[in-house]
Parts: C-alpha cells; sequence; structure tokens
C-alpha cells in the first residue's frame, strides 16, 4: 500500500496491526493472534510496532499494547477471556432488564422521549465496562512504550455530533497529530473510556462523552481503517478481518428472495456497511495505487517529488462465513434476548448477520478462535517471512514444516 515518503526507507520495516470492528466476531481475532504467537520464537516480544484498534478489535488492541514486552502472555490473556465468554459479560441480559429499556423505546417512539423516559441505547452494556476495568492494565501502555516494545497504540471512535472519525493514540514523543477530510489523529492516554466509545455500536450501546463530544462505534464513518497505522509510521501492516473474502466477478442481482426482507436483515446489512465494506474499499484503493507506484521509477518519484512510498500489506481473513458459523451456536444466545428479537427475525438464518455480531457465547467463540488458528497456519511461512523471520531458520534447515511452503 502507500503513504509518504517522509525519511528515508529503514533498515528495519516498522510494522503495524490492524484489528477490525465486528462485535463478537473479533474473537477470530484471537485465534489468529494465538498462531502467530505459537509459530514465532517463545519469549519474543510484540512483532508490532504499531497497534491499530477499532471496536471489539479497540479492545483486543490495547490487551496486546499492555503486553507489548511478553506478547505470548499478553495472547494467552486474551485466549482466556474469549474462551469463556458469556454474553453477559458484555450486556445485561436478565429480562426485567431488557423488559425496562424496551418499554423506555416504546416510550420514546409514543412520546418523543419526554423527560426521564428518553432512552440512550438498546442495551445496557454497564458489564463490559467493569470486565474491562477489572481486566485491562492501561498503565502498561505507556511502560510499553518508554521501554521500546511499542511505537503507538490508536484506538478509533466516531464524532456524533462532528462527524469526525478520530483515532485516539498513544506513542512516542516524536508522533505528530493529523487532519484529514472528515479524520482526526488525536493524541491522548488511551482509557477505559477510549474503548468504551470505540465499541459502542450505535443504538444498542450508548455514547461517550471524549473531549466534550459524544462518541460512537470507531466503524462508522471510518473510511480509510488502515490510515492510522501508516500516520503512525508503519511500513508494512497486517490486517486481521472478520469476513471472509468476495469473490470478484460472482456479483449478480439475486432474484431467489420473495419475502420483504426483516428487520434483523435490514440491521446486518447497515452492520455489515459499517464493520466490513470500509475496510474491503480501503484495501481495494491502496493495492490499485500500489500498483501504479510499481510502474513509476524511483527517479521520477523523485524528480516529481511524488511522496509516495509503497506499503506491503498481508490480510488474513476467515475461509468460512461467520455469520453461518453463527446459525449453529443460535441456541446459547440467552433465551431472554432471543425472546425479545425472535419477531425481529434475529434467531432465524436469515438475520444471522446481527445475531454473529452480538453471540458473545463461549461455543461460538471458541469456533471462531479455532477458525482464526487453523486460517493462519495454513500460511505460517508466508506470515513469518512477513514479519521478518526466515523460516528455514525457525524449522531448521533439514526439518520438513507440517504448514503451507508458499
Amino acid at each position: 500500500m502507500v503513504f509518504s515518503l517522509g525519511s528515508k526507507q529503514r533498515a528495519t520495516p516498522r510494522t503495524g496491526l490492524i484489528l477490525t470492528g465486528g462485535g463478537a466476531r473479533a474473537a477470530y481475532q484471537v485465534g489468529v493472534l494465538k498462531a502467530i504467537a505459537d509459530i514465532l520464537p517463545p519469549r519474543v516480544h510484540s512483532p508490532f510496532d504499531i497497534i491499530c484498534g477499532t471496536s471489539a478489535g479497540a479492545i483486543n488492541a490495547t490487551a496486546l499494547a499492555s503486553h507489548a514486552s511478553r506478547f505470548r502472555a499478553g495472547v494467552r490473556g486474551l485466549e482466556a477471556v474469549w474462551m469463556n465468554f458469556h454474553v453477559d459479560q458484555v450486556y445485561r441480559t436478565d429480562f426485567g432488564g431488557l423488559s425496562r429499556r424496551a418499554m423506555k423505546w416504546l416510550g420514546a417512539l409514543f412520546f418523543a422521549g419526554l423527560g426521564a423516559h428518553r432512552p440512550d441505547s438498546l442495551l445496557d452494556n454497564s458489564p463490559l465496562r467493569e470486565l474491562l476495568d477489572r481486566l485491562v492494565r492501561f498503565d502498561r501502555i505507556q511502560q510499553s512504550i518508554d521501554e521500546g516494545d511499542l511505537r503507538a497504540l490508536s484506538i478509533t471512535a466516531s464524532g456524533y455530533s462532528s462527524g469526525h472519525s478520530v483515532s485516539f493514540f498513544q506513542g512516542v514523543d516524536e508522533l505528530d497529530e493529523w487532519e484529514r477530510a472528515r479524520r482526526l489523529g488525536v493524541r491522548s492516554p488511551i482509557g477505559l473510556e477510549h474503548l468504551m466509545a470505540s465499541s459502542a455500536i450505535p443504538a444498542l450501546f450508548p455514547a461517550v462523552k471524549l473531549h466534550g463530544e459524544y462518541f460512537g462505534d470507531g466503524s462508522v464513518r471510518q473510511l480509510a481503517p488502515i490510515s492510522p497505522a501508516l500516520h503512525l509510521g508503519a511500513d508494512r501492516v497486517l490486517v486481521i478481518a472478520n469476513s471472509a473474502a468476495t469473490k470478484r466477478g460472482a456479483a449478480q442481482v439475486d432474484g431467489d428472495m420473495s419475502d420483504y426482507p426483516s428487520i434483523a436483515q435490514i440491521a446486518g446489512h447497515v452492520l455489515n456497511s459499517a464493520f466490513l465494506d470500509s475496510l474491503d474499499n480501503d484495501l481495494e484503493r491502496l493495492e490499485r495505487i500500489n500498483r501504479t507506484l510499481s510502474v513509476i521509477p524511483e527517479r521520477v518519484r523523485r524528480r516529481e517529488e511524488i511522496s509516495l512510498r509503497p506499503v506491503e500489506t498481508l490480510t488474513i481473513r476467515p475461509s468460512e462465513e461467520i455469520n453461518v458459523i453463527a446459525t449453529e451456536f443460535e441456541k446459547e444466545m440467552p433465551r431472554s434476548m432471543r425472546f425479545f428479537l425472535r419477531g425481529s427475525g434475529v434467531t432465524n438464518s436469515t438475520g444471522s448477520v446481527v445475531m454473529s455480531y452480538l453471540l458473545f457465547e463461549r461455543g461460538y467463540c471458541r469456533a471462531l478462535i479455532n477458525l482464526g488458528y487453523s486460517d493462519t497456519l495454513r500460511q505460517e511461512n508466508r506470515i513469518l517471512r512477513f514479519l521478518g523471520f526466515d523460516p528455514k531458520q525457525l524449522h531448521g534447515e533439514a526439518a520438513n514444516p507440517p504448514h503451507d511452503t508458499a
């Protein structure tokens, strides 16, 4: 991909990690990270100089950043949480609490949200706040930076009044803030409020006030998910996506659907637009620019002062459709949630997209972790080379590595 040249190319490239949003789908990221930790040498520091996260990916990113000096330990901690997740650790699922919030929304519809009955969200995610406050050591982020194990951590949230996609970052002193069209980079010590804001899915979870403005999920209006890593100095970027690759040339109008779309189908379409489309568009755009740069000789770029350089990227994606996996674990959703969501179509196969974002339950999360793990091991040597390791040295010259030889 591409970005401003700035200074001379470094002998050792800086590696950025992009962890996208997606609610419970972020369990897939943990499987990928677990595989990377297993194929790297023991006791290695984090292979990622710059870590950028959005929404649920922001939570995983912060956990990694706080363990930059002990990468494997950080991944093991993430795995322990995600392998034993329950929905009620993220949002309240008791029948009484769900009923009261539902009544508030009904009151808002009929009485314009007057008085104390005005709702702030459909779901109460205070359990997530309590979980993060208990488990994440935010003070270790600066410690990792001071010890040279981390260059920067970036967490992106969306401002409801300004409409800006703001990447809050904590990093080395030399980093500057940035401003682009509808995109800002703001230096700020990363804390609990940044994670709650970045993961506040609109309408589902309440907005969070930061720097005098209310912020919601960072995936909303994030037109260039890769750009924060590049602004922070990444020379190459590993992207962990939460959706399978779209087959090119397969686009067509599907005329098989005769029934009117359910609320769940429409909501799933909106969620996919926010969490998935911007990443694919950004990757496609940067790949196209990268190809263009490859045919322009370097001397011409210098002469014409073209301040762009190619930036290597590697994307790891699910080999299976995650929403299909979600249908296999629909019964794990608490009964109260299934009761309230049944009418919207979420519990049907056509509404499985929404289910794939909300199903924070151990069976589903473990399935995604296992999928991420196997998908990553299938391209082990490619990943090792991308991160700057020689697979032959790690496996031994005479060894026949069990995974890919690409």
